[in-house]
């Protein structure tokens, strides 16, 4: 290890304590002590100092424990101390300067509320890029994708390459590998995310280039992304650094890009993350740190030619990626599947209530098609003049010898992310309400909607080969063709409804599990039966199916229910069973339709948590979009932070949406017409379910008994409107015997 980094790091560290003691000294004279300081709609706090010291700081008195801790770490840095060989007083120094930097960033959000966008998105007409602390929502939602491996990791960029187009070469080469981008700091008044809005580049959670802040303590943000995840999905302890670090430089395959001069707090960021198992990988000629160590192999790597620092970052890191090669014109992978293609931009577009927009895929005999064979009915983007809208019809056939009808929804559902994949290709809806949205930079750049059946024939081998031989794409573009095919497939959908939604637990001696997410959280077992979607909102049983199918040592294993043990609250002891050997002996039962007594265990990517009111002697439920308070007490971040992390907890459950209006639904515990409140917006989504389930159960009126937001957040409020409204729960059993 160079004397130089060392210094340089030690320093960095002096100054970043140095400039937060003095902002908080002038922060304590200018605000009372007890004044909240924090970080927006999280349950975590400021999530490194949490994470790592158990210590929650709410206030600004708060601050004074975690700064004289860093303080304390810092090691000697008169001139001569020698430090070599060991990393210690490096790694202390370069904690210490983390902590500040969250520090520092917690009084900016009091100092400066506005300076930060509170959302996924920039705002680009207000001038407003960075978008600070990513909230529980969003760490939630996007967290998924580490959990299935659509993001194995995240690049974090500090500082600016030397031109616009180097900065869009290397961002769009993560891109390509499906990497998040985390970016913060400048060089001279420059950032990477100012480089690539100069070129063009759409930056925001969506695209997965994440523009966290202007200064070197902004990147202290990924770290709590990565802190909270560990927390969040995988049960960690609050205060268990050695967890949390270790989950981290296992888990999380992060490393740093630092583009241009390192000063001394910068030096100190790259040290603070080889704590973390983050490596540095720099472009310009900075000490080296070579051996292995706490990273898994270098920890600093200098002179890194740009055309090579992907590949190299990559390599450090140990991180295994793979790039999508499909024969198009245009980029291709899940970075792009948040873009946006906004007014501005469009050339061309199909559906989204302007025109017919269907999506159908039917299986085939082996016989009957020919595969790759892509076809477009009528005219083509080339045809289609800029600003003029078009019928689409995407007509999918597949088939192969261990193909079954059930794939079927499967398979055509892909369409949605698959099109999204296409760089400056938009998609939204699915079915026949399906909306195709394309850009001028895609026409300019030779996309036409052939390239659709390329990516969708391209696509379905890679990921179901398994199951399918051939694949063959039709897309119609006359208004005659796109109705025929529209007729055609409405019919197919309301088949698959009617099979699915009619099946019954008793209807089969198979569940299904689902462990995708015990790399987040290790103990959590999610079954999923007919009549209880996965938590996640993304698997069915018929999903959970095909998964099996396409991959028997998967995620997704076949459970013999078995005896049932409780036919009320969902006992089976088949599930018992598999249930303790998969959560290694954390969890030895569970019931599948009970929230008060054993409830399922819930990871934190569940769309829904449900909690008892007992004043109202019912349930209410929230779901992840709904950033407000709830009459339990607690945000739906705060339920997710109790409770996400494969946990059993009696009075609160995770749940999908669609789950609510399933007949087994909370069946224990009273069933639906125990739900008393839920957000409005929720509401709203699932109506037509609501009404009709409500319908069956003897309460037509049931949506309109329910309480919102608008009623009131706490059961005092609600618990007026439910007597007014007469709602079922009142009269029914306690709650809780």
């Amino acid at each position: 290890m160079s004397r130089l980094v060392a210094f340089a790091a030690i320093q960095g560290g002096y100054n970043i304590i140095s400039k937060v003691e003095g902002r908080l000294k002038r922060a304590l004279e200018t605000y009372d002590a007890d004044t909240k300081v924090g970080f927006p709609n999280t349950a975590y706090f400021l999530p490194v100092i949490y994470s790592l010291l158990g210590l929650k700081v709410e206030t600004l008195e708060d601050m004074q424990k975690p700064l004289g801790f860093a303080r304390k770490l810092l090691p000697p840095h008169v001139k001569g101390h020698n430090h070599l060989p060991y990393l210690g007083p490096l790694l202390d120094a370069g904690m210490a300067g983390l902590i500040g930097f969250e520090l520092d960033e917690a009084l900016r959000y009091l100092e400066d509320p506005d300076f930060y966008l509170p959302s996924e998105d920039v705002d680009e007409d207000a001038g407003k890029i960075w978008l600070g602390a990513a909230d529980d929502t969003i760490m939630r939602k996007r967290g998924v994708e580490f959990v299935d491996g659509s993001a194995p990791g995240f690049a974090a960029i500090v500082g600016a390459a030397p031109t616009p187009e180097i900065a869009k070469e290397i961002v769009e080469e993560y891109q390509k590998r499906s990497l998040y981008i985390f970016c913060a700091a400048n060089q001279n008044g420059t950032t990477v995310i100012d480089q690539l809005r100069e070129m063009d580049v759409q930056v925001g959670w969506g695209t997965r280039i994440v523009p966290f802040g202007p200064d070197i303590s902004s990147a202290i943000f990924a770290l709590g992304f990565a802190n909270r995840a560990a927390m969040a999905f995988g049960g960690v302890t609050p205060g268990d650094h050695k967890k949390i670090l270790m989950y981290n430089k296992d888990r999380i395959f992060a490393f740093v890009n630092a583009l241009g001069d390192v000063n001394a707090e910068w030096a100190a960021a790259a040290a603070g993350c080889v704590n973390w198992g983050f490596p540095t990988i720099a472009d310009t000629d900075i000490p080296e740190i070579l051996p292995t160590g706490i990273c898994t192999y270098e920890h600093v790597v200098a002179n890194v030619p740009h055309s090579e620092m992907v590949q190299k970052s990559v390599e450090v890191r140990g991180l295994k990626t793979t790039v999508a090669e499909i024969d198009i014109p245009l980029a291709f992978g899940p970075a792009y599947e948040g873009e946006r293609v906004r007014g501005a931009d469009l050339y061309s577009q199909a559906g989204g209530g302007k025109t017919n927009c269907t999506e159908f895929l039917r299986m085939a005999e082996m016989n009957e098609i020919e595969d790759g064979k892509v076809t477009v009915v009528g005219p083509d983007i080339a045809d289609i003049n800029e600003g003029d809208t078009f019928p689409l019809g995407i007509f999918m056939q597949v088939a192969g010898r261990e193909f079954q009808e059930d794939f079927e929804p499967i398979l055509e559902r892909q369409t949605h992310h698959l099109i999204n994949y296409i760089q400056g290709v938009m998609h939204i809806g699915q079915r026949d309400i399906a909306w195709v949205r394309i850009s001028k930079a895609a026409v300019e750049k030779g996309f036409t909607l052939k390239d659709i059946g390329v990516v969708l024939h391209a696509k379905f081998h890679q990921d179901f080969n398994k199951i399918l031989d051939k694949v063959q794409v039709t897309l119609y573009t006359n208004q005659e063709d796109v109705e025929k095919l529209t007729t055609e497939a409405r019919a197919a959908y309301k088949r698959r409804d009617e099979r699915v939604e009619n099946m019954t637990d008793e209807d089969v001696e198979t569940f299904y599990s689902c462990t995708l997410c015990q790399s987040f959280a290790p103990t959590h077992v999610c079954t999923v039966s007919p009549e209880r979607t996965g938590l996640c909102g993304a698997y069915n049983w018929m999903d959970c199916k095909a998964s099996f199918e396409i991959n028997p040592t998967g995620p997704n294993q076949p459970i013999e229910k078995g005896e049932v043990l409780d036919p009320v609250l969902g006992q089976f002891a088949g599930v018992n069973e598999f249930i303790k050997k998969a959560s290694r002996g954390a969890i030895e039962s569970y019931n599948f339709y009970s929230m008060v007594v054993d409830p399922m265990t819930t990871c934190g990517c569940c769309e829904c948590i449900a909690a008892m009111l007992p004043s109202c002697n019912g349930v209410m439920t929230v779901n992840r979009e709904y950033a407000g308070e709830t009459p339990c007490g607690m945000k739906f971040t705060t339920l997710a932070g109790v409770m996400g992390g494969g946990a059993s907890s009696p009075g609160f459950v995770g749940h999908s949406k669609f789950n609510i209006t399933q007949k087994k639904f909370i069946l224990g515990d009273g069933g639906l017409l125990r739900m008393v409140w839920m957000p409005k917006s929720l509401k709203d989504e699932i109506k037509e379910r609501l009404e009709k389930r409500g319908a069956e159960l003897g309460h037509p009126d049931l949506i309109d008994k329910i309480a919102d937001e608008t009623v009131g957040i706490t059961e005092e409020e609600i618990l007026p409107y439910l007597q007014e409204k007469g709602h079922p729960a009142l009269s029914m059993d306690p709650l809780i015997g």
